[in-house]
């Protein structure tokens, strides 16, 4: 245990808006060691992308026990900390998202998303205070980032939808949260508006036409992640190469691929 509370405090250290936490989220083993081994200081995982794999669809449909078997596996194949998205807590009430965040930790790793999407705000903030209890009867200095879906899934009037935001963060934080995940949202008048508002490290989902991370923690922001779109990118190449290959014969999806040696490497030694 003291070397997963030593990987906690690095985890939540690397929080700094002068230097923001840089997260392309991986879905299985390889492409989180692939992140690694680019210099990444900590690995996420993302729900969707670890769903697709395991041939379930996201939002809350894979078991509790698939979820956290990839878990224990990616963080027992990578040295740097691990955060876990365990989407709504694989959990129908509070008592069990408990469970699973114990789960989680005896999995090894040391952060976890925990996403509210269209749940009542009171009830996400009992799973995240479960999730704190969990946490805190293992000893261990979790960093929860609790996601707000207000903005990624358009919920509530769009002029009320910062003062939501803020509310839904303040409760959140008040039931045990670290930080606060509000993806769906990169314009930076909003992110400004957020990082005033928000007393805690802020993590925004970033992406093509997204400011950079140095524009976005010049904004205050403390995390930056990729969420699904890397594991999209991957199976986007999969489609183009199957298209190309059953139409036309030919295989120039394939250019630029990394080679089998360096894929292998990863895993020898």
């Amino acid at each position: 245990m003291t070397k997963t509370v030593d990987l906690a405090r690095r985890f939540t250290a690397l929080h700094d808006p002068a230097a923001p936490l840089a997260l392309a989220n991986a879905w299985d083993v390889v492409s989180a060691r692939l992140v690694e081994a680019a210099g990444a200081p900590a690995v996420a995982t993302t729900s969707a992308g670890v769903a697709w794999s395991l041939g379930a669809p996201d939002g809350d449909a894979l078991s509790r026990d698939r979820a956290l078997d990839l878990v224990a596996r990616v963080a027992a194949a990578v040295s740097v900390p691990v955060t876990a998205d365990i989407e709504g807590g694989f959990g129908a009430d509070a008592a069990a998202v408990g469970e699973t965040v114990t789960g989680v930790i005896a999995a090894g790793a040391v952060g976890i998303n925990i996403e509210d999407g269209t749940r009542a705000p009171a009830d996400h903030a009992e799973r995240v205070a479960a999730a704190r209890a969990a946490a805190d009867a293992a000893g261990l200095p979790l960093y929860i980032n609790a996601r707000i879906d207000t903005y990624l899934f358009g919920l509530g009037e769009p002029e009320d939808r910062l003062d939501e935001t803020l509310a839904r963060a303040a409760s959140y934080l008040r039931a045990g949260a670290t930080g606060i995940f509000v993806p769906g949202v990169t314009d930076p008048a909003t992110v400004t508006e957020l990082v005033k508002g928000i007393d805690a490290p802020l993590n925004i989902l970033a992406g093509p036409g997204a400011p950079s991370v140095t524009e976005l923690g010049a904004l205050g922001v403390a995390r930056v992640s990729l969420g699904s779109s890397v594991a999209e990118a991957a199976y986007d190449v999969v489609r183009r190469a199957a298209e190309e290959l059953i139409a036309g014969g030919t295989y120039t999806a394939l250019d630029g691929s990394l080679p089998y040696g360096a894929v292998n490497a990863l895993f020898k030694g």
